[in-house]
């Protein structure tokens, strides 16, 4: 499998797979709130419904201190692999 490709420096690609597209759209709003972002791209995830939003961020310019709970949260214990992870 070939592997995908990076983004360029400073900048992050990001995914964000929710039940529904306002969901989605919420947390792409908080990153922007972080980072600044390119426009979001969505595509649906399978028939049964959920949507998958793309975004690219860039680290380099924070435009806004991050919140609180961002800076102190803990990652998940639940380290599965994604389907779409290599």
């Amino acid at each position: 499998m070939k592997s995908p490709e990076l983004p360029s420096a400073g900048n992050a690609d990001v995914r964000i797979v929710a039940e529904s597209p306002e969901v989605a759209r919420q947390v792409a709003e908080a990153l922007r709130h972080c980072f600044g972002a390119t426009e979001q791209r969505s595509y649906p995830v399978d028939d049964a419904g959920g949507t998958r939003l793309h975004l690219t961020v860039d680290t380099t310019h924070t435009p806004q201190p991050a919140r609180p709970w961002l800076v102190t949260s803990q990652s998940s214990q639940d380290a599965r692999t994604q389907t779409d992870e290599i």
